[in-house]
């Protein structure tokens, strides 16, 4: 009963203010009392997420200002007061609820403790945050954020010097500082105006942006149509900036997802991945005729597309097949001889089609743990190696992508970019439209060259604190029964330590296991490190869609039931 004791402390502790006291005390769920201080909420690699309010397990402005004092620690001992005083911290935010709140908490906690801080003007995407850490030369970002998460949640992520997530080495480390802090009354949210610079890169960003342009043709991008939706997101003012600067004049957004809105209140979901966020896009599309849809999630680092087909109807297209077309389109039309080790980069839940098509080309292919902090990261060390002539690390970086809608162009950000992807995006399908074809057409003619893939995502929401332990015993079971599948190769099990490719060390650990099929086909199991949930990846290769189909309802079924989630 520890829980009850920390939730009557804030319940009755004036150092708690009223708005916090009055929400504790209307509570009368033991459950829910529970689970808002069974724990703190956790600051992992993807820095905190949570579901706003109050409580030590929720995101409000005293887990905030915990880790924030956590973070700002870290920095004064890692750096020294002086550097923080002059390189400081970029501080962004999205457009959710309490997002602009937070971000001005950690910008009184940060400046109270004597580190500069930058502060974006307006909320804008994630991207944007990692490029202007680098812009202004900064030791760290934070941008407040739960990306596509639902209404209820929040999030806030930490960036190094060089604009990457931090990564498990580096979060552990800050970790132990935010964890070190126990009393909540420790914390001081008086920040010092003197240290705060508000500022806006929005333009820097774009221009930065614009340098992956690789489609030069005017004609064909005036006669694309596109309809576009930010979900009530960052994305909207640099996504038609872009597109506007590259010659796109057929732009239609949504007028009703244009307004920046943390209710999301025309959606299920701010998630591109989910076809019911873009329904309102789809139906415009409709109306006009439109060649393609592209909708950006709130921060503006993830965007999913629909496609018109034949018939007038509007197709879906998976990540994976968004980033193999980006593959294709991105190697296509770059001139190699720049190039002395040219490298793209993947995860290891992202299908294989797009590293064959790389691979085809001669072209190098690196794969690394979920979250796109681990590509941020090998950016970073191909650039180190530059600098410091290791000639085992020295390649240069043309494109990452995750399944999960997630892609980067260039070098301009550390993290997924849906303002250059939709750029990229528009541009490839211009140059279909040119030549007759659409992105669909685009994609069969990839298939007939690499066989077809059929790729799929089930995820499981499985909510508190018995849901937590209910994930970890269903990993725990399958680590101990063995592959469930006939004509498994590999058995790969990411909670050990497995090396790298070769002069890169050793991969961190991370609660996956995957099953590699003698035909090429896999299937992996993850726990999500950022929500309730565990996550079921599917990259099932067939000699054509109904036989891939087949298997993939077969494979489903039998990994589902074994998990009891039928």
């Amino acid at each position: 009963m520890v829980y009850k004791k920390i939730y009557e402390q804030w319940l009755n502790d004036e150092f708690f203010d009223e708005k916090t006291r009055k929400e504790l005390a209307t509570l009368t769920d033991e459950k829910e009392i529970e689970d808002r201080f069974y724990r703190d909420l956790e600051f992992g690699t993807g820095g905190l997420r949570g579901v706003m309010g109050a409580g030590t397990n929720r995101m409000n402005k005293y887990t905030v200002g915990k880790a924030t004092t956590g973070l700002g620690r870290y920095l004064l001992d890692t750096y020294g007061a002086d550097d923080c005083k002059k390189r400081g911290i970029v501080i962004g935010y999205d457009t959710r609820n309490n997002s602009e709140y937070f971000s001005k908490t950690a910008v009184d906690v940060l400046s109270g403790m004597g580190i500069k801080v930058y502060l974006h003007v307006h909320a804008r995407p994630t991207p944007q945050l990692s490029f202007s850490v680098k812009f202004w030369n900064a030791l760290a970002g934070v941008v407040v954020t739960a990306s596509h998460n639902p209404k209820e949640y929040n999030g806030y992520k930490v960036y190094d010097e060089f604009g990457c997530q931090l990564v498990p080495r580096q979060a552990k480390q800050v970790t132990a500082y935010v964890d070190a802090i126990t009393d909540y009354h420790t914390i001081n949210f008086t920040g010092d105006d003197s240290l705060v610079s508000m500022a806006d890169v929005t333009d820097n960003f774009v221009m930065a942006v614009m340098k992956q342009s690789r489609y030069d043709s005017s004609e064909a991008k005036s006669k694309l149509k596109i309809v576009y939706t930010p979900l009530h997101g960052t994305g909207n003012v640099p996504v038609q900036k872009a597109l506007r600067l590259d010659g796109f004049n057929q732009v239609d957004a949504v007028a009703e997802q244009v307004v920046p809105d943390g209710n999301f209140p025309t959606v299920v979901s701010p998630n591109p991945e989910d076809r019911r966020a873009l329904e309102l896009g789809i139906a415009q599309a409709k109306r006009t005729d439109a060649d393609i849809v592209l909708g950006t999630d709130p921060d503006s680092d993830r965007v999913g597309v629909a496609i018109k087909k034949v018939e007038g109807e509007y197709q879906l297209l998976t990540g994976n097949q968004v980033g193999a077309l980006l593959m294709d389109f991105i190697l296509s039309h770059t001139d190699m001889n720049k190039y002395q080790h040219p490298a793209v980069v993947k995860t290891v839940v992202t299908s294989e089609l797009g590293a064959d098509i790389a691979r085809k080309r001669g072209i190098a292919v690196f794969s690394t743990l979920t979250g796109f902090k681990f590509i941020g990261e090998k950016i970073t060390q191909f650039e180190q190696a530059k600098l410091k002539g290791n000639k085992e690390q020295d390649y240069d970086f043309l494109f990452g992508y995750e399944e999960s809608y997630g892609y980067l162009a260039g070098t301009h950000a550390r993290d997924k970019d849906a303002v250059v992807s939709s750029l990229l995006i528009c541009e490839m399908a211009a140059e279909a439209k040119a030549n007759g074809k659409s992105l669909l057409d685009e994609m069969d003619e990839i298939y007939a060259e690499y066989g077809y893939y059929r790729d799929a995502l089930d995820s499981f929401t499985l909510k508190g604190k018995d849901g937590l332990e209910k994930i970890s015993s269903l990993m725990a079971a399958l680590r101990d029964s063995g592959s469930p599948f006939e004509g498994t190769k590999a058995v790969i099990d990411y909670s050990i330590l497995i090396e790298a490719e070769p002069g890169f060390g050793i991969l961190p650990t991370s609660n996956v296991l995957k099953y590699v099929l003698e035909d090429g086909s896999w299937i992996a199991v993850r726990r999500s490190g950022t929500e309730p949930k565990i996550k079921l990846y599917y990259s099932i290769k067939g000699s054509d869609q109904s036989a891939a189909e087949k298997k993939l309802k077969e494979i489903q079924d039998k990994i589902q039931g074994k998990l009891g989630l039928k």
